[in-house]
């Protein structure tokens, strides 16, 4: 472990830091550097005191995220309470990017605004949904996101949906920049209707998904003109296992940690998956989970 290179903030910094009990696969090493900003004045302190060659990474709900068995080096940013208030507004909601997706969903609920209720259907946090343009049951974070404040080594800024240049699972945020909160637009609707909306997101994933298993949400991005799940069932994947991971018997673009999965397994298995689907039908699936850290018989980040 090298000595301190943390700037001085007023946050909590900790070397050697477990970051498997964040992780939804609950699998991985630990952080070189697990640092919580106070405030986004810490953060902005912190961005502009680091080493440019310390890698950083921003760890948000880790719904969709594999940390290799080595761990993380360098900086783990994690942002806690100060960085999730939720604030409605008479057409919209201000919300903070530690906030959970599905709990603006509520506030915008409570409030009687409509069209935010895709966000009960995605497991993350906002920060990691704008970064990502997260998206579900036809509705993506770009269709609504106004503006977006990211802290950088120079200040916030504050951009808009189209300087953010939207793609499928992609935003185009500055080098070292993290999302700090975002506006979303919304409209007054009747609240009956709303919360049946939500109502039947939440039915539909539990219905479909392995909601209640240690899993990383969606595993590979849906190739053109085809839904990633079909051609993983059709190449004869649904079930595979390899050690304690597995692909979901209940929707295959789902890989699960069985209990005893290191994340050397679940990326293995997703591999193979990703081999089995190429030699059968031609497509070449993208992965859509981060993987991020250092194999844990490697000595350098891949």
């Amino acid at each position: 472990m090298s000595a301190n290179p943390i700037p001085a903030i007023r946050g909590r910094v900790q070397a050697g830091a477990a970051l498997a009990p964040f992780t939804w696969f609950r699998v991985g090493g630990p952080a070189e550097w697990l640092v919580r900003p106070a405030d986004a004045e810490d953060l902005v302190a912190l961005l502009a005191g680091l080493p440019e060659a310390m890698p950083l990474t921003v760890l948000g709900a880790a719904s969709n995220l594999i940390i290799r068995d080595g761990g993380l080096p360098g900086v783990v940013l994690r942002l806690g309470g100060a960085f999730g208030a939720v604030q409605a507004e008479a057409d919209g909601l201000v919300a903070g990017a530690a906030a959970l997706d599905a709990v603006v969903a509520q506030h915008a609920a409570a409030a009687g605004l409509a069209g935010l209720e895709f966000l009960s259907g995605i497991p993350g946090a906002i920060g990691g949904a704008v970064a990502m343009n997260a998206g579900a049951y036809g509705t993506e974070v770009k269709d609504r996101l106004d503006w977006a404040e990211v802290a950088t080594a120079a200040g916030v800024q504050r951009l808009t949906a189209a300087e953010l240049d939207f793609a499928y699972r992609h935003a185009s945020l500055p080098p070292r920049g993290v999302v700090l909160r975002a506006r979303f637009h919304a409209a007054p609707g009747e609240a009956a209707a709303i919360a049946a909306r939500m109502a039947e997101i939440r039915a539909a994933r539990e219905a479909t998904q392995p909601v209640r298993a240690r899993t990383g949400g969606s595993t590979f991005k849906n190739p053109p003109g085809a839904r990633a799940w079909e051609v993983i069932d059709a190449a004869g994947c649904r079930g595979l296992r390899r050690g304690g991971a597995e692909v979901s018997g209940k929707h295959c673009n789902f890989l699960l940690n069985t209990g005893t999965a290191t994340a050397a397994e679940l990326e293995a298995l997703g591999e193979e998956v990703r081999a089995r689907v190429l030699a059968h039908s031609g497509v070449a699936l993208e992965w859509e989970i981060r993987r991020l850290g250092i194999p844990l018989t490697e000595g350098a980040a891949a």
